[in-house]
């Protein structure tokens, strides 16, 4: 699969989601990570998040996250939507 072509979002501001935005990077993957739980959880986010980027077979793309508690389940749902939304 290719790369992120345009920017694209998923998700919402609502308590236990988050919105997660993707852009097209030049070169490598970068995560941009602001979650209420970031002390805690910090660490498994950005290794889901990187997990779904490389199952989508994406290796550049600039990615943001503001996490409101989100279950994993919830992240790898809404980086993969965002990924598809972003390679139209």
């Amino acid at each position: 699969m290719a790369d992120i072509i345009k920017a694209a979002s998923a998700g919402t501001a609502e308590k236990s989601d988050l919105i997660v935005e993707v852009e097209p990077c030049e070169q490598g993957v970068e995560i941009e990570l602001e979650s209420v739980v970031k002390n805690q959880f910090g660490a498994a986010i950005e290794a889901s998040v990187r997990d779904v980027l490389e199952q989508c077979g994406v290796k550049n793309a600039r990615v943001k996250i503001a996490d409101r508690g989100a279950l994993d389940c919830v992240v790898r749902a809404r980086v993969e939507t965002a990924i598809l939304r972003g390679k139209e």
